[in-house]
């Protein structure tokens, strides 16, 4: 089995009644999300923040370079590159590890969100279609849909009703616009979830799309608005 992930976490400042685990990208770590997730508190006083670091692991396209990472990258850019697959899975135990801790503490499956931005926005994807918990929802920040030929099989039951967002700028060198686009096309057609989800019906399931012009592989003022209204739909503040 393996280790549990070690993490940062940002406490609420009111009563627990919701929890949001953000997963970081390659290279990156839980601290590098800690001041979203402290600008966000004011407005989320209920949620737990949970930011998992990443093992360190050798990355084959930098040149076997350590770093941080949730699997191995073979080469960067390409659509169809082979992919670290049991790096992959082993990444969604741990998440999943992460996700049965807050519901051991006492917070329902319905009120977690997992999301992440790059690496993690593609785990936090995985997961939550896979789960077998039904999350608050999942969001994808400069993603992209990971083991597609294989993740049919490995639907969970409720991933239809999962309310996703997905965000992603136009100018991304690094994840490049048109993975995430080719990535909702196979969510349509193969898995045959909703891909055109207004913001006002996300809460039925399916993904609400934002795309940014001029936008690299980054966030801005704009993606972070439009998360925090998701964050908003999906887990508010309970009386």
């Amino acid at each position: 089995m393996s280790a549990a992930l070690k993490v940062l976490t940002v406490a609420p400042r009111a009563k627990h009644t919701a929890t949001i685990i953000f997963v970081h990208g390659l290279g990156d770590s839980g601290h590098g999300w800690k001041p979203v997730a402290d600008m966000f508190s004011k407005d989320f006083p209920h949620v737990k923040w949970v930011l998992p670091n990443a093992p360190t692991i050798s990355v084959t396209a930098n040149g076997g370079m350590s770093m941080p990472g949730w699997f191995d990258v073979y080469e960067f850019g390409a659509i169809n590159a082979r992919e670290d697959e049991e790096g992959m899975l082993k990444t969604v135990h741990s998440l999943n590890q992460l996700i049965t801790a807050e519901v051991d503490a006492g917070i329902p499956a319905n009120r977690i969100v997992l999301g992440g931005f790059s690496q993690g926005a593609a785990m936090s994807l995985l997961t939550g279609l896979t789960t077998e918990r039904r999350l608050a929802g999942v969001t994808v920040l400069s993603g992209w849909l990971p083991l597609h030929l294989k993740i049919k099989a490995m639907l969970n039951d409720h991933a239809k009703k999962l309310p996703i967002f997905w965000g992603h700028g136009k100018s991304d060198p690094i994840v490049r616009f048109d993975r995430a686009t080719m990535s909702i096309r196979h969510i349509k057609e193969q898995l045959e979830l909703n891909t055109l989800v207004s913001p006002d019906k996300v809460l039925e399931g399916g993904i609400e799309f934002h795309a940014y012009e001029f936008l690299p592989h980054s966030v801005n003022d704009k993606e972070l608005e439009e998360v925090k209204t998701f964050f908003k739909k999906v887990v508010p503040e309970q009386e």
